[in-house]
């Protein structure tokens, strides 16, 4: 019907002696011109040098999940040639924990092989994360640096000059007592030039709790500032300086629920959540890490072209997450983002209850050359230390998992039993092991033989085991810390004189029940001698009921309890019994 109206206008005009006029439509936007940008991204890394026996978890397509065998430095360096492939123009970047809780190969060499690989694959940025820290600022700061000044036990440079990270750490929140950041705060990067040119800005940090989760000594003078509010500051500063997009390099992360999916952002939660809400819209795009999770998330942005991409690549290597950037240089500002992560699939390994073999869904990545001969050399230089058995184990030693709750299972008891063992003299009645701290399955070769590369990679960490005084009371509220509302639960692991069950619906602060210590309950004011690692003596993983006891006694490295533990009879068994129970409704 309206299409009729038009030659009657065109007639009425013609009667009054007018030209007719037909309006014509606004001829169609021209298509903007724009600029992609890929990123291969990654988090938490840890010196992984070689394959670490572990797996990425996917959907099975039945309803259920598969395990897929990923990670180890020479495949990482492979899958991400394969990203950048994509691209002409792209970056390469770390969410932070790229050293320390490493491989024994890495760690006895002060993770200088890790620098070395993260150079030969290119990385661009590393953000600080906390385990950056575990030697110290100064060591830290020689990472960066290079040079061979000692400032740990061990004596670098035993292989090969140092030279140090031909990439930039960046570390916007970490403000020294002089108001300077410790490392800078951004980083910027341009491609193209004339109408294609696009600068991609960078704002690295870490987490502000970075003080709960190190040494003290390690950070003294330091302060680790807001993230949000430290993010913020730097948004109008990068595109002061012609920054069209901004991209977030923050050791710190979420989780999602429900069946591990990679690509999934199902009901997530954690600390950058919060970060997020409080974010300038002028943040594209945020590669996250800590929480040794994957997922791909999107967020709505008031004010902004897109939503919010926030992304991470779970753990050791494993994977790589393939980000691409479209930038319209004409406007200075992405138009859109998308991400995907990419699984490194490695070699089949033998896992603590079955072999996990190759998944056809996935590309098999193979070593890069220069990549595996470099890790080798390293690798055979540790193997003195490494291939030395240490005892025999009755069978494979796991860590407890499930999707509510991270316990010790029956690696954690093992280690428990072996920190009582060896703090005796101390006047240990109990021990106390945080399954965060275990690193990885414990699996003894086919005899049962285990080495002290495998002990090694268990508990990387070098600590030492701290024996103090608590009350009952005190014993009951440190393992509530371990299921409260304040970061990821973990039920503490115990020594084998002990029984406790957690009951995660019941209000946090009383969802500890059933505690005894053999066989009896646990009176208030009844004192204890306790054994922790010093990690948790100085209030670490937020057990800040453990800090500041002043008979605290100071005992054996963890490593050397476990290798004592373990040598100490023909045959160890590998503890079955039920210590801690946890109640479902």
């Amino acid at each position: 019907m309206r299409g009729a109206f038009l030659p009657i206008a065109l007639a009425l005009a013609a009667c009054a002696g007018q030209p007719a006029r037909v309006a014509q439509a606004p001829a169609p936007a021209a298509a903007p011109h724009l600029v992609t940008v890929g990123i291969a991204a990654f988090n938490d890394f840890h010196g992984q040098l070689e394959p670490p026996h572990q797996s990425v978890l996917v959907p099975d397509g039945k309803g259920g999940t598969a395990q897929v065998p990923a990670g180890g430095a020479a495949w990482l360096a492979s899958a991400v040639d394969a990203v950048r492939g994509r691209y002409p123009n792209h970056l390469t970047l770390s969410a932070g924990d790229m050293i320390s809780a490493s491989q024994v190969a890495s760690s006895l060499y002060l993770d200088e092989p890790s620098i070395g690989v993260m150079n030969r694959i290119g990385v661009d940025f590393n953000a600080v994360g906390n385990h950056e820290f575990d030697r110290g600022r100064d060591e830290l700061l020689r990472m960066q640096n290079g040079g061979c000044a000692q400032f740990t036990a061990h004596k670098p440079c035993q292989l090969e000059p140092f030279p140090g990270a031909s990439f930039r750490y960046l570390a916007a929140s970490t403000v020294d007592k002089d108001g300077h950041t410790l490392f800078p705060a951004t980083g910027l990067k341009t491609f193209g030039s004339g109408a294609d040119k696009v600068t991609v800005g960078v704002i690295g940090l870490t987490t502000r709790t970075t003080p709960t989760l190190v040494s003290p000594a390690g950070i003294a003078g330091l302060t680790f500032e807001d993230e949000a509010a430290t993010i913020n500051a730097q948004v109008p500063r990068l595109k002061a300086e012609g920054a069209d997009a901004i991209v977030v390099l923050i050791h710190e992360g979420g989780k999602q629920q429900g069946a591990p999916d990679p690509q999934g952002c199902d009901a997530m939660s954690g600390a950058i959540l919060d970060i997020i809400k409080r974010l300038d819209p002028g943040v594209d795009l945020i590669i996250s890490g800590h929480t040794h999770a994957s997922y791909i998330c999107q967020f709505p942005a008031a004010g902004a072209t897109h939503p919010l991409l926030l992304t991470s690549a779970g753990l050791y290597g494993e994977m790589v997450t393939d980000i691409s950037l479209q930038i319209d240089p004409a406007a200075h500002k992405v138009v859109s983002a998308q991400a995907h992560n990419v699984i490194v699939q490695s070699d089949p390994y033998q896992s603590a209850t079955r072999l996990v073999q190759h998944d056809d869904r996935f590309p098999v990545f193979p070593p890069r050359a220069d990549v595996a001969a470099y890790v080798q050399r390293y690798v055979d230089a540790a193997k003195v230390y490494a291939a030395k058995p240490v005892g025999r184990l009755s069978g494979p030693a796991a860590r407890g998992e499930s999707p509510a709750l991270t316990t010790g299972g029956p690696l954690g008891n093992l280690i428990a039993d072996s920190q009582l063992a060896a703090t005796r003299s101390a006047g240990a009645q109990v021990a106390l092991m945080n399954p965060f701290g275990i690193r990885t399955a414990l699996v003894p070769a086919a005899d049962g033989t285990v080495t002290f590369g495998d002990i090694y990679r268990v508990q990387p960490f070098g600590n030492v085991l701290i024996t103090e005084t608590l009350t009952g009371a005190q014993l009951k509220a440190v393992l509530e810390q371990g299921v409260d509302d304040q970061g990821p639960h973990q039920g503490l692991a115990v020594s084998s004189n002990v029984r406790f069950a957690i009951d995660l619906a019941r209000p946090a602060g009383s969802r500890v029940v059933a505690l005894t210590i053999d066989g009896k309950p646990v009176p208030p004011q009844q004192t204890y001698r306790v054994t922790v690692n010093n990690f948790l003596a100085q209030g670490g993983d937020t057990f800040t009921d453990l800090a500041d006891k002043p008979d605290a006694v100071t005992g054996m490295t963890d490593l050397d309890a476990l290798q004592a533990w373990i040598s100490a009879v023909p045959v160890r068994q590998v503890p079955t019994e039920e210590r801690l129970r946890v109640i479902t409704r």
